[in-house]
């Protein structure tokens, strides 16, 4: 069963709920659902928020928005931050509905970030490729890359 695809926030958790009430529990998919509809070319953005929303409340499955999603074909980056955005709503569905292996990861992206382990940070992002590119854009031939990140370190301590 496929859910509605444009569903703002306040309404997704009853949509969800109606969803499985009048199916009998059937497991349904979604593509997305859109929270807002003025995003034309980041209605990647707009469905990933509500894809972790109703991840959250028990979706089956999240089929993935592209960035062209009513605006024409996707190409590969296209699909690319499509899933990417995808993997970080189901993440976030994951940590909400309290998933061990989920809050792991999370928890040693933390420590990895809070003792400046690149290497470790890298093998644990979603998208390695890209936070390799992003860093060695501007860090890579920086001899010393804690002080750079101090102040971050005092906010965003290790859970």
């Amino acid at each position: 069963m496929k859910a509605q695809g444009h569903v703002p926030m306040q309404m997704i958790r009853r949509n969800m709920t109606e969803e499985l009430e009048h199916c009998h529990e059937a497991p349904f998919y979604t593509l997305g659902p859109l929270t807002t509809d003025i995003a034309p070319g980041y209605d990647h953005f707009t469905s990933g928020i509500g894809a972790a929303m109703i991840g959250w409340f028990g979706c089956a499955m999240l089929c993935y928005v592209t960035p062209k999603e009513h605006l024409g074909l996707p190409n590969k980056e296209d699909v690319k931050q499509g899933l990417i955005t995808y993997k970080i709503a189901a993440h976030a569905a994951d940590l909400a509905k309290g998933h061990p292996g989920a809050q792991i990861r999370d928890n040693a992206m933390s420590k990895a970030r809070f003792e400046f382990r690149w290497e470790d940070q890298f093998n644990l992002a979603l998208d390695p490729f890209t936070a390799r590119a992003y860093h060695d854009e501007t860090l890579r031939k920086s001899p010393v890359k804690s002080p750079i990140f101090a102040p971050c370190v005092d906010r965003n301590s290790a859970r």
